[in-house]
């Protein structure tokens, strides 16, 4: 085996989806455990209870999901009454999203354990820290 300067547990690729798995995980098994949701279902749920109706073209260009996972999650989400769909009256082919009351109930508790969930992430973090992190990863992602 060839050794040279390449150290794939520094590659910053690496270090990245490891940290993204790491802290996903714990999260993953809150709303899994609790609704049986996806990572996709949440995803979608989460889109649309902070921004409102919206189609899922709109969620998929800004969660960076196939399409095609964005229609699985909201047939799934919509048997689950978690949310609506309406048609658009000038388009057709078009659907709006919304959450339903339940849909609704659902965001705001997985809000809340979202908020307590990042907070223990990040606890032993300086925050100037936790800003330089934010910042750098929102350079990296776009």
């Amino acid at each position: 085996m060839q050794k040279d300067a390449f150290d794939l547990q520094l590659f910053l690729p690496y270090l990245l989806n490891q940290a993204a798995e790491a802290s996903s995980l714990g999260f993953a098994r809150i709303y899994k455990e609790r609704y049986g949701l996806l990572r996709t279902e949440w995803r979608v749920l989460f889109h649309l209870g902070l921004y409102g109706r919206m189609t899922a073209r709109d969620i998929g260009a800004m969660a960076s999901i196939h399409k095609t996972k964005i229609s699985r999650a909201v047939q799934r989400l919509e048997a689950r009454r978690y949310l609506k769909r309406a048609r658009d009256d000038k388009d057709r082919r078009k659907e709006h999203l919304e959450l339903t009351a339940k849909g609704r109930e659902v965001y705001a508790d997985l809000y809340n354990e979202a908020r307590s969930y990042e907070a223990r992430l990040l606890r032993n973090m300086a925050a100037e820290d936790v800003t330089t992190l934010r910042r750098l990863l929102t350079a990296l992602g776009g």
